[in-house]
């Protein structure tokens, strides 16, 4: 009996098309393009034909209402952040086939093709009525350039859709002493011809299509489109009048354009068309042929456009199909608020991957591990940072040093042979099989944090097993029993290599280089045999580097910063602080809110202390000769562990290149046990031994004051052999 998914032959992926009058945040990314990538990534490494398909929404209201408030056009505005927003995608690694744009060519006709199809048919239904328009700008309003009272809050300057003060949606008509945002005036009535989709007529076979035949669609999706059904659907105008948008193609249309709407998801149609003329394929199978799978990728504020009204608008045109599935996320929230681009309460893309070069694994693992799957969740950069320090450098980052640095230190860096297999080898086995069908699982049912945990557990898993085995013991009186638990740990570094690659594409892509090795399919996972005896490793890297408590505070800081140069302090309660001069432009147009016409520079109170730590005094002179007696060598930190009646003490097992020793370290305060596993350390090796509570301490780890009360590891700059002298 055939399966819905033994008929499929093609997977056709949208993900939400960013609107052009701002840059992409953190909200974005984990609502729709982090899940998203994963899932293509994955089907990709199962073989699977997909084709991922995005691009810029450059028309509507709100652009318009940018580029009036910055003195340019509409045009310069979508160029601007089309540009903006597809090489921060590219910089970050979204693995679009194609990212397109609304304002081409190909957009305008496909969109126009449509509208025309469903007119001629007799499809729309047309509606004249009294709308508001400004005799002074000589132009009919649409609800965003309307302003007034909120009935609700009181809010003077409540928009003609929604207060955002209150949140209550809104009519122009509910809104008090409303007026014009173009002209100032007070705008009057007047007729207007517009053309609608008949919902309503619609609204019995997508009760039937959602309600009975999607009960698998998640909970969030499948309960808001219940209740959008149970309200009962009405007709939508899918045009209305402005300058700027797609042209309707009728006569008699003068100054009319269609709804940014109803043309925003043809952009699918239309960047799918775009990609198959770059690439000398046909678009039209995978948009139209029954054993193609259609999924959208969206926040939850689109629900409703994607599973009720574009699915009608495919239905009415007649020769598409429909989607299988829409996984939408909930909301994202940050420190504890709701994102807010007019507020500047977002985490940009764009100054992400300026702050945190090479990072982008690390964003993309915290977004999916908090993703806002079924309700809505909290981004803190006190996660973000203790995620990375613990889950990624702590156990996938300290897995992979260790199984690759001890095999180059004992065995030249070729994989030892296996050896027999005991409880602890055939505990790990078990886990190494299991993890592929596993994360796969989660994947297809788009529990994508689930299938992220579970990748995290096999890395653990291999952690684990090297701690209890701990082979660097075992070198210099069992070398076969080295070799064989390295050879297994290799292989769960093999498997993870492939495993990573649609949650971790740039670490799974340098471990493979580390591991020489190109495997990147799905199914030849879940074995130990990746790795064949004397298989010559490249030299090994760090994963992940520990993100420093600065870098945190320094993230909090900017945050209140720009969101104070965006809402200044009336000068009575500003804090007497040194005033900070930054220049307007940085602060409101690239953070993706109307400059109101200020130029130059603004001036704004800083939020942090003025600093008033100071160096401490140097010390008195030494002869070289004192510091030729000094061992400092590279060291690299093979375990972590609390040491019991004391609050400042580390106890830690070093590689030194000459021996395994104990160190008692006094950075307890500053530091986990977790977040020292695997890191490279300096040491003063030939310190005399001093007994610490009952542990001989063979050493002293180099530190320095980072200047805010805290501590810093003194470090080389890249992987190095334990054992590297510093001098």
């Amino acid at each position: 009996m055939e399966t819905t998914a033994s008929r499929i032959k093609r997977h056709t992926v949208t993900a939400a098309l960013p609107y052009a009058n701002g840059p992409v945040h953190i909200g974005h990314l984990a609502g729709v393009y982090v899940p998203a990538d994963i899932f293509v990534r994955f089907m990709r490494s199962k073989g699977k034909p997909v084709l991922f398909v995005c691009g810029s929404d450059e028309h509507g209201v709100p652009i318009t209402l940018r580029a009036r408030a910055e003195g340019t056009t509409p045009q310069e505005v979508v160029d601007k952040y089309h540009t903006q927003i597809r090489d921060s995608f590219k910089d970050f690694g979204i693995a679009f086939d194609i990212y397109s744009r609304t304002g081409n060519a190909t957009h305008h006709k496909t969109a126009s093709d449509f509208f025309l199809k469903l007119y001629e048919e007799g499809k729309l239904d047309t509606k004249t009525e009294e709308q508001f328009y400004d005799a002074e700008a000589k132009m009919f309003l649409a609800d965003r350039y309307i302003q007034g009272t909120c009935p609700n809050c009181g809010n003077p300057n409540a928009y003609g859709d929604q207060c955002e003060k209150c949140g209550t949606s809104l009519s122009p008509d509910e809104l008090l002493e409303p007026k014009s945002m173009l002209s100032g005036a007070v705008p009057e009535k007047r007729p207007t011809k517009h053309w609608y989709l008949p919902l309503d007529r619609h609204e019995n076979w997508l009760r039937e299509w959602i309600l009975q035949d999607h009960k698998e669609w998640k909970t969030n999706v499948y309960g808001q489109c219940k209740s959008w059904l149970d309200q009962g659907l009405h007709p939508r105008a899918v045009t209305r009048d402005l300058e700027w948008g797609v042209k309707l193609p009728i006569p008699d249309s003068e100054g009319k354009v269609l709804y940014v709407w109803f043309d925003a998801p043809i952009g699918y149609i239309s960047a799918t068309a775009d990609w198959a003329a770059q690439n000398g394929q046909d678009w039209e199978p995978w948009w139209k042929d029954a054993d193609t799978r259609l999924l959208h990728f969206i926040g939850k504020d689109n629900i409703v456009f994607h599973c009720i009204i574009f699915p009608a608008m495919l239905r009415e045109h007649g020769e598409f199909i429909l989607p299988d599935n829409v996984p939408a996320n909930e909301f994202l929230n940050l420190e504890g608020n709701k994102i807010s681009t007019s507020r500047n309460w977002a985490v940009w893309l764009h100054e992400y991957l300026e702050d945190f070069p090479g990072c982008q694994d690390v964003l993309r693992y915290v977004l999916c591990a908090t993703a806002p799957e079924t309700k809505d969740n909290d981004f803190t950069w006190k996660d973000f940072q203790t995620r990375n320090n613990s889950e990624l450098v702590g156990i996938f980052g300290n897995f992979i040093n260790r199984a690759l640095v001890l095999t180059h230190k004992y065995f030249e860096g070729k994989v030892p042979a296996a050896g027999a297999q005991g409880q602890a080898e055939q505990d790990l086995e078990a886990v190494i099989n299991a993890a592929p069908n596993a994360i796969a699982e989660s994947v297809e049912t788009f529990r994508f944090r689930e299938a992220l945990s579970r990748l995290v557990e096999l890395a653990r898993a291999g952690n684990k097993y090297l701690a209890e085995t701990e082979p660097w013991k075992l070198a210099n009186s069992d070398l076969a029993r080295t070799g064989a638990i390295l050879n297994l740990a290799l292989q769960v570094a093999a498997n993870l290599s492939v495993l990573a690659e649609p949650f971790l594409p740039q670490t799974a892509a340098k471990l493979r280089k580390m591991l020489n090795l190109s495997l990147t399919d799905w199914h030849v996972a879940g074995t130990t045999s990746l790795l064949a005896e004397g298989h010559q490793l490249n030299a090994p890297e760090l994963l992940f580097r520990k993100i420093e408590d600065s870098e945190v505070t320094a993230q909090v800081e900017k945050l209140h910063a720009s969101k104070a140069a965006l809402n200044p302090v009336p000068d009575t309660e500003k804090p007497a602080l040194a005033d900070t001069v930054i220049p307007a432009d940085k602060n409101l147009s690239s953070a993706g809110f109307a400059n109101t016409g200020n130029t130059g520079t603004e001036t704004i109170a800083a939020e942090s202390p003025v600093n008033t730590w100071q160096p401490a005094p140097a010390k008195p002179a030494i002869t070289f000769d004192d510091f030729q007696r000094m061992d400092i060598r590279v060291a690299t930190v093979l375990e972590a562990e609390s040491v019991p009646k004391s609050k400042k003490l580390l106890k830690l097992k070093l590689d030194t290149g000459l021996d395994i020793r104990t160190v008692m370290s006094g950075i307890a305060e500053h530091f986990k046990p977790e977040e020292v596993l695997g890191r490279q350390v300096c040491i003063l090796a030939n310190l005399e031994p001093r007994n610490i509570m009952g542990v001989a301490s063979q050493g002293m780890i180099l530190m320095a004051d980072n200047g805010a009360g805290g501590l810093a590891f003194m470090q080389p700059g890249s992987l190095t052999a334990p054992g590297g002298t510093v001098s």
